[in-house]
């Protein structure tokens, strides 16, 4: 018997994911799927969509996965929308106001 077989060296530790960290089958992290809600949402209710990208990119900061972009866009395009929809809001409200007044022209 030899005295390597007595005393085994250990093992080199391996490289585990934090907590909370999906990894996949590559080893690379996931993608956030808080992004992907968040870019979706944004089309249909710009303010979710605002407040979930922030949400993601929070989560993302945090535990490294992917989609940050999606949660950029989904801000930037919640913010637009949500800028645009008070433009028209404005306008639609100002011309059914005057639209009640008759100018006279003496």
């Amino acid at each position: 018997m030899s005295d390597s077989n007595l005393n085994p060296q250990p093992l080199p530790p391996q490289q585990q994911p934090q907590y909370g960290q999906p990894y996949g089958a590559s080893g690379q992290p996931g993608w956030n799927t808080m992004s992907i809600v968040a870019f979706v949402a944004t089309f249909f209710i710009s303010i979710l969509g605002i407040i979930l990208g922030f949400v993601a990119l929070s989560q993302i900061k945090r535990t490294g996965e992917q989609g940050r972009g999606l949660a950029l866009a989904a801000v930037i395009i919640g913010f637009i929308s949500l800028a645009l929809g008070i433009i028209f809001g404005i306008i639609f409200i100002a011309a059914f106001a005057n639209a009640g007044i008759q100018y006279s022209t003496s």
